[in-house]
């Protein structure tokens, strides 16, 4: 098996391959994608069961997390849209939050969702306001699209409780100091919401979208503020209260209920369950129709993104990890070095293997044991750690991110505009949290 600077090499080329095949020579991502898996994993020297494996592990594990919550998601958003429930929502936030800055809104709406929410999940269930505020507005929606995704991500990874954050420190021995992470996220996150703001702004109306119109209701009636709202609260609130139970460890009684409900799969059932409300009758036509037109909406994204998932897969066969590692070992870094170099690793991983939960998760363990050694054992220190990991765990996403997909599916932003747009914005956001990083351990005393 390919080791050392041939397996980066192979990793870029195959990832280059995507992007040209895609962009330039109009191949359709999914084989674009299966290609590029399929030439990897024989490129890197895996055997022919290994690769299968890997594949068919990549595209199964990515699905069995996201399958579902995507079809009933779209469910959702069908009937949101489909009631007029979308557009009262939007009248709503406009209402509260003005009509200047509608993509300042969506990004902080994102930003609060996605501290208990996964972005996919997040995304999936705002990504209808978008086509409504862009019809109340006159915003293109691949401004609002950028504006969400950037907001739901930035949170993602940088503010506890979600996974990755939580795991990398529990991972360098700062699972006591969630609270000062979380202090240090939310300073990290305001500069980064705002360049990614800017650059929503900026650089989104002049990329185009295939949904740009927003279909009128099919009822003249508009729904009520609560109906209308509960499809998409409720599920936010149900995986926030799993998130607590989980981050406590309650495990019997009234924490198991909070857990189980909590799950974004159990959550989105239930939100679905209360989007059956927004039906103008409950009948064949409205019901099987809207979940069938729901369902077909699902299709290419679910096909797409579980080929991004296998792409992945076979990333993670290969000794990737280990040869990071072995950089590493038995190094000596200063402390804004060791930060850097937190940062490049975190980004390089996530970069080749797509996940940045994954990439949060296996670099801070590289590092745990550089960290103590290198004298980063206060709270504030071990919390920039993590902001440098999670930093470089949203620098970039592309081809091989399910979030990826489920941004550019969902807006209907074509591939090659969502590499110059998306792709490009999400390594803007990692320089900025490395910036913001270094300037903190700066100001607060740890020196140059």
């Amino acid at each position: 098996m390919l080791t050392s600077t041939t397996l980066l090499i192979a990793i870029f080329l195959s990832i280059a391959f995507i992007i040209v095949a895609s962009a330039v020579f109009k191949l359709h991502p999914f084989l674009a994608l299966f290609v590029a898996t399929l030439g990897l994993g024989l490129g890197v020297g895996l055997g022919p069961e290994q690769l299968i494996e890997a594949i068919n592990g990549g595209f199964g594990g990515l699905l069995g997390y996201i399958g579902l919550i995507v079809v009933m998601g779209s469910i959702i958003g069908v009937i949101l849209e489909k009631s007029g429930a979308a557009i009262r929502i939007a009248d709503l936030m406009l209402s509260l939050l003005g009509q200047k800055r509608p993509a300042l809104a969506m990004s902080l709406i994102g930003a609060v969702v996605s501290v208990p929410v996964f972005c996919d999940s997040g995304f999936i269930i705002l990504s209808g306001l978008n086509k409504a505020l862009s019809k109340r507005t006159g915003v293109a929606k691949s401004t609002l699209a950028l504006a969400l995704a950037s907001g739901l991500y930035t949170t993602h990874t940088l503010i506890p409780p979600t996974p990755g954050p939580v795991a990398a420190a529990g991972n360098i021995g700062a699972g006591d100091y969630l609270g000062t992470i979380m202090l240090l996220g939310l300073i990290v996150s305001i500069p980064t919401l705002l360049a990614a703001y800017y650059f929503s702004r900026r650089y989104g109306p002049h990329i185009p979208s295939s949904a740009e119109v927003f279909p009128e209701p099919e009822q003249e009636r508009m729904p009520g503020a609560f109906l209308s709202l509960a499809p998409i609260l409720l599920p936010i609130l149900l995986i926030a209260g799993g998130s607590v139970a989980g981050y406590f460890g309650w495990e019997e009684g009234a924490g198991m209920i909070l857990r189980f409900t909590g799950h974004p799969l159990i959550a989105l059932f239930i939100g679905l369950l209360f989007a059956f409300s927004l039906l103008p009758a409950m009948n064949e036509a409205y019901l099987n129709g809207w979940i069938a037109e729901g369902v077909k909406l699902a299709g290419p994204i679910l096909v797409i993104t579980g080929m991004g998932g296998a792409f992945g897969g076979v990333l993670k066969a290969t000794p990737l990890g280990e040869l990071v590692g072995g950089w590493v070992s038995g190094e000596s870094y200063a402390g804004p070095l060791l930060l850097i170099l937190t940062f490049l690793i975190s980004a390089l991983l996530k970069t080749a293997q797509g996940s940045s939960t994954s990439a949060l998760v296996i670099t801070s363990s590289i590092l745990a044991p550089l960290v103590g050694t290198m004298g980063f054992d206060t709270p504030l220190e071990l919390g920039l750690v993590v902001m440098a990991l999670g930093g470089g765990a949203m620098t970039v996403s592309h081809a091989n991110d399910s979030y990826f997909w489920v941004v550019s599916q969902f807006s209907g932003i074509e591939m090659r505009n969502a590499y110059r747009s998306y792709t490009v914005m999400t390594g803007l956001q990692g320089l900025v949290v490395l910036g913001m990083t270094l300037l903190l351990y700066w100001m607060l005393g740890a020196g140059f």
